[in-house]
């Protein structure tokens, strides 16, 4: 799936120096406030203006094949290229997608945790909007996670899993708790299943993220709580979305979204 973000009617996208796009996206997301995984904002230098700007979740091969097919000036994703203690050396297909993006000279910008928890444009938020969830309260490790009331519809495990396969479409692995009425959700996008005990001591009836590890499974059994694994890149295509509305809605520039599927 793709969307065309980009303000409509506009025949040519206006250029911005790219120092002026990080700090814009930088003024927005405020990466300086998370202990991270790996580097927020420009990982790779490419052109010194930018025009058009790609987003999606992942700088996979594909989706830099993708920004060099339609002259993308920029590669904005959630998930970069870097990460803490990887492996360094630029090789195999590391060497390959670094090639790809100097070759054609474009800049990948990527933001991960600011865009998982920012209240308007980040992940959670954004996945809480499709759902009709209102987060009233954060939880967990630098305040991530989101919860808040369930609407009608969605108070029963099969209501909720309906409606999420529906929206998401992709089916979703749900470990029932005790039956109980589900009142309150805890949500956080991704690969947060080690907020499971987190959210449950904040009250949750249920908790949703994208993956689950074998101990959730008894943690749902032993406390009640239901467990809900939506997929990783299914509940994480939402944030670069809105961030790239904000861009083109704000800064004039010329903004995609590529929806590349991917199972987990």
């Amino acid at each position: 799936m793709k969307e065309d973000i980009a303000t409509t009617g506009r025949i040519r996208p206006q250029a911005l120096p790219r120092e002026a796009l990080l700090r814009l996206l930088d003024g927005w997301l405020e990466p300086g406030r998370f202990k991270d995984y790996g580097p927020n904002g420009l990982q790779l230098e490419g052109k010194p203006e930018v025009r058009r700007v790609l987003c999606g979740v992942t700088a996979s091969l594909a989706l830099i094949e993708a920004a060099i097919e339609r002259g993308a000036d920029a590669l904005l994703v959630h998930h970069g290229l870097f990460w803490r203690g990887q492996e360094q050396r630029l090789t195999g297909w590391m060497k390959t997608r670094v090639q790809r993006l100097l070759a054609h000279d474009i800049n990948l910008i990527a933001y991960h945790l600011p865009l998982d928890a920012h209240a308007e444009l980040g992940n959670n938020a954004q996945l809480g909007r499709q759902f009709g969830w209102t987060a009233d309260a954060r939880f967990g490790d630098q305040d991530l996670g989101f919860s808040g009331p369930l609407p009608e519809g969605q108070q029963t495990l099969a209501g909720l899993t309906g409606v999420l396969e529906r929206q998401l479409a992709r089916p979703v692995l749900a470990i029932p708790g005790d039956g109980r009425p589900l009142r309150r959700v805890a949500w956080c996008t991704g690969g947060a299943q080690g907020y499971f005990e987190a959210a449950i001591a904040s009250g949750a009836d249920v908790f949703l993220t994208g993956e689950i590890s074998e101990p959730q499974a008894h943690y749902a059994a032993e406390t009640g709580v239901a467990f809900v694994a939506a997929g990783h890149h299914a509940t994480e295509r939402y944030g670069v979305q809105a961030l790239g509305r904000r861009l083109a809605d704000e800064a004039g520039l010329d903004v995609e979204f590529l929806d590349l599927p991917n199972p987990a």
